[in-house]
Formats: C-alpha cells, structure tokens, sequence
C-alpha cells in the first residue's frame, strides 16, 4: 500500500542549496529575483500602455526593490521574532534573509515609502505607478513561493488528498539534521504528506493577477484601484491558507498574526477600492521626453 500512497503525492526537492565553490546558490533568491524581474517588465509595460515613459517602473524600482526587501525582513522578524529571540537562540540570524523569510506586507509598506521617493523624482503619481505594478507583484509573489517549495516551509497538516506533499529529512555533511541548508537522506517527515499551502497561494496569487487584469480592462480602473483590487483579492485567499499552516507563528488571541493582518487589509483596500470610484476616469499620462524628465526632476 505504501507504494500505491506515494503515487498520489508529490515529492519536494532534494535540497534548496548548491553550494558553487565557497559561494551558496539559494533556490529562494533566485526565485525572489526572477519575480522581481518580472514585475518590473511587466509593470514598464502596463505603465507604457497609460502614456508612461518607457524604464520609468525600472527606475522607481530601484528604491521600491531595497526597501521593499528591508520591510518584508522586519515585518518577518517581528511577527516571527520566537524564531531569533529568547533562550538558545540567535538574534543574528534576524539579519539572515538568504535564508528565507519576506514578509508581503512589510514588503510593501516600506516598498511603498521607496516607491514614493522613486516617483516622486520622476515626477509620476504614486497611485499610477502602483495600478501598473499590482498584477505583477501578484506574479513575482507567486514565483517567490516556489522558493518556499525548495525550502521545505510553508506547508500545512498532513493530508490523503492526491496533491500532497512529501516532505524529508535533510542533512548537512556531518550527518545532522539541516531542513534549510542541507539535503534530503529519503527518510519522510512524521507528518509527510501534507497540504502544500505555499501551491494554494501561489495558484491564488497566479487567480488574482488575471482578476486584476481583467477588471482593469474591463472598468478602466484608476487612482490606485487596480493595486486595492489586488491587496483585497489576495488577503482573501491569505486568510484561509494562513489557517491551514501549521509552522510556528505569533498569535494573537489564539490567531495567527498573519490572519488579523490580512483581515486589516481586506477591510481597508476594500474600502479605498469603492471610496476611490468617486476620483473620475483612470489616469493617462502624456509621455515625456528626456528634457522634460531632467526638467521635472530639477524641480
């Protein structure tokens, strides 16, 4: 029967690190940096479509990115902090994001302060940026769990379903256990197989995207609508599969932190995305050429 069983789940990989000389190679950043990647281009091109100049995502990306990543560390580290703090831990490794660990929110929050800052010397309206990034980072997003895939995290209790996943034991080269750095010994997990909630997010997010996509096309969304369409759609989805996972997590009043926030943000993009109706037709641009950008930016 144990044959049979293993048939109708999927295995994880073998390990998320390759070691390349003395340099790590982390499925995670990778994966991070493709999504970023791909936001960018397809933000440029969305951006271009309103009357936008063309590298204009790509240049506000170059504040949004770091600070984006530098909040989704510290709403990591504080809403997770029993993971660094307390007896017999380290706090260094709070500094240790190739390790994992980005938070959407934090990642957006302080990725929103670069963004302004990023506009602003482009003498672009921060709503209109953030409508022609929304659906792609609901993308970048989706393939950033991938990494959570090679890590081995983000999953939820065990199931008999068909898609479950199998989870092992890793090792490092001395032989003890090692889930993030080393590689699998074969041996599954007690709680193998499990529901594979970082895929439920990621098909989610992939779901949220082409819904951003389509009601844009459809209601010319503007004023930052798109970007509320997509805060409001995902938290949706967050809610129901942050209650399926079974890692560590802060709680407040017996829920996950996750839970109260995504809940927050429904209520509050919700309401900017029916508010925000009222702010007339969706923004378009008139492209300015390189004299005016260097004009608006002295100014």
């Amino acid at each position: 029967m144990a044959p049979t069983a293993f048939l109708t789940t999927f295995p994880s990989p073998p390990r998320g690190v390759w070691d390349i000389g003395p340099i790590p190679v982390r499925a995670y950043a990778l994966l991070v940096i493709a999504g970023i990647v791909v936001a960018i281009w397809w933000g440029d091109k969305r951006l271009r479509a309103r009357g936008g100049a063309a590298g204009t995502v790509a240049d506000v990306a170059v504040w949004a990115v770091p600070f984006g990543v530098a909040g989704g560390r510290i709403y990591h580290v504080i809403t997770d902090y029993h993971l660094y703090f307390g007896a017999g831990k380290d706090p260094v490794r709070a500094l240790y994001i190739w390790e994992g660990g980005l938070g959407i929110w934090g990642a957006i929050a302080l990725g929103a302060v670069g963004a302004w800052l990023g506009c602003r010397r482009k003498g672009l309206p921060l709503p209109v940026f953030a409508d022609a990034v929304a659906p792609g980072i609901a993308v970048a997003h989706a393939i950033a769990r991938i990494g959570n895939y090679f890590n081995q995290e983000l999953y939820g209790p065990h199931t008999t379903l068909p898609w479950g996943l199998e989870i092992f034991q890793r090792v490092n080269a001395a032989g003890q256990p090692d889930q993030l750095n080393g590689t699998s010994n074969g041996i599954p997990l007690p709680e193998s197989p499990v529901h594979p909630t970082f895929l439920y997010e990621l098909l989610w997010l992939l779901g949220v995207a082409a819904l951003v996509v389509f009601l844009d096309r459809k209601l010319r969304l503007g004023h930052g609508r798109a970007f509320a369409l997509y805060a409001a759609a995902y938290t949706l989805g967050r809610t129901w599969i942050e209650l399926m996972r079974t890692d560590p997590a802060t709680l407040v009043f017996g829920v996950r932190v996750n839970v109260w926030v995504s809940i927050l943000v429904f209520l509050g993009a919700f309401a900017y995305f029916v508010l925000a109706r009222g702010k007339g037709p969706r923004e378009v641009l008139d492209a300015p050429d390189t004299a005016d950008e260097e004009h608006e930016v002295k100014h």
